[in-house]
C-alpha cells in the first residue's frame, strides 16, 4: 500500500491519467495562489553580494534529479569549497558543521542523509546544514572557505549566485506548479538560468554495483531485493534486473531494526539487499551482511560545467580589481 501510494502521487504530480488530471484542474484555483506568492518573492528579492562566489544547484520540479551527484561532481573539482544544504530528514534544528575539509563532526542524525553522503564523498570540503542559507554562508566564510554551493538553492532569490539548474532526461506532461502538478516555479525560468544541464544531453548517470569491501562486481546475486527511501525510486529500475522485489519508502526516511527485521521476514534470511548511497549512509549501522550499493557517478556529455568554473574565476577577478 506504500508503496502504490508513493507510485501514484509522483504520477499524478508528472505523468498523470484523465482522473489525476481531473484532480488537478480541481486544485487549479490554489495553483494560481501558489504561483502570484512565489513570483512576489522572487520579483521582491533583493540580491545580496556576500563577496563570495555561490554557486547554486537545484531544479524546477519536485524531487530528485540528479543535484546530489552534479554538486559533488563540481565540488570534487574546487579547493576551499563549502557545499551547503537544508539537511532533509535531520532530527536537529538550526545550522550544523557537519564536515571541515574533509573530517566529519557530526552524525547522520544531525546531519541528514544527504549532508552525510557529500561529506563522505567530498574529503576535501566542508559541509554545513542550515535552513538559513545566509547564515549558512556567512560561517562558511569565517571557516575560510573560498567557494559556496548551495545544493537546492533555486529558490532562494535573496543571494546574489549562479543558478545552474538541473533538467529531467523524461519531461514531465504535466506542466502544473505545485499542486496541480510538480513545478515549484514556472517552467519558463529555465530560460533565467545561467545554466541547464539536461539528463541525457549534458549529463548521464553511470552505475556500477560495489559489494561490503567496496569492491566493484558484474552482476547481482539471485534473491534480491532493492531497499531505498529516495524521491522517484523508479528512477534506478532502469539499471537493476528486471522483476527485482521492491521495498521503497518515503523520501529521507530513517530506517529502524524493525523494518530490517520485516524485509528477511517478508523474503528469507538469505535476501539480498541492493541500496543507493544515500541510502547506506543510514544502513551502515545495522551491521547488514548482504548488502550492495548502487555506486552513481555522473559523466558528462560536453564542456557546458566549465561555466561554473568560468564565473568562479571571473569573479574572483572582479573581487581582486
Amino acid at each position: 500500500m506504500r508503496e502504490y501510494f508513493i507510485s501514484w502521487i509522483e504520477q499524478y504530480l508528472f505523468f498523470p491519467n484523465i482522473f489525476q488530471r481531473l484532480i488537478g484542474v480541481l486544485l487549479f484555483p490554489f495553483t494560481i495562489l501558489y504561483c502570484v506568492v512565489i513570483s512576489y518573492k522572487r520579483i521582491s528579492a533583493k540580491s545580496y553580494d556576500f563577496e563570495i562566489p555561490v554557486l547554486s544547484v537545484g531544479n524546477l520540479v519536485v524531487g530528485g534529479t540528479g543535484k546530489t551527484p552534479i554538486t559533488i561532481k563540481i565540488a570534487s573539482k574546487l579547493d576551499n569549497v563549502a557545499v551547503i544544504l537544508r539537511g532533509y530528514g535531520r532530527s536537529s534544528k538550526g545550522l550544523f558543521v557537519v564536515s571541515k575539509n574533509g573530517e566529519i563532526l557530526e552524525d547522520i542524525e544531525t546531519s541528514g542523509d544527504e549532508a552525510m553522503l557529500l561529506a563522505k564523498a567530498l574529503p576535501n570540503a566542508t559541509v554545513i546544514v542550515s535552513i538559513n542559507r545566509i547564515e549558512a554562508i556567512l560561517k562558511a566564510k569565517e571557516l575560510g572557505c573560498k567557494v559556496v554551493i548551495l545544493d537546492d538553492g533555486y529558490g532562494h532569490h535573496d543571494i546574489g549566485k549562479f543558478d545552474i539548474l538541473i533538467r529531467p532526461k523524461d519531461e514531465p506532461t504535466n506542466l502544473f506548479c505545485l499542486p496541480s502538478g510538480g513545478y515549484r516555479d514556472t517552467k519558463m525560468m529555465y530560460s533565467f538560468a545561467q545554466l541547464v544541464l539536461k539528463d541525457g544531453e549534458d549529463f548521464k548517470r553511470v552505475v556500477t554495483f560495489k559489494n561490503n569491501n567496496d569492491k566493484t562486481i558484474d552482476n547481482l546475486p539471485d534473491n534480491t531485493v532493492l531497499l531505498t527511501a529516495i524521491s522517484k525510486a523508479n528512477r534506478l529500475f532502469e539499471y537493476l534486473p528486471e522483476d527485482l522485489k521492491t521495498i521503497i519508502y518515503p523520501d529521507h526516511y530513517n530506517y529502524t531494526s524493525d523494518d530490517i527485521s520485516s524485509l528477511y521476514k517478508k523474503f528469507g534470511d538469505d535476501t539480498n539487499i541492493i541500496t543507493t548511497k544515500k541510502d547506506m549512509v543510514k544502513l551502515e549501522k545495522f551491521n547488514i551482511k548482504n548488502i550492495y550499493v548502487m555506486d552513481l557517478s555522473i559523466e558528462t556529455l560536453n564542456d557546458k560545467l566549465s561555466k561554473a568554473y568560468d564565473y568562479i574565476e571571473k569573479y574572483n577577478s572582479n573581487m581582486v580589481k
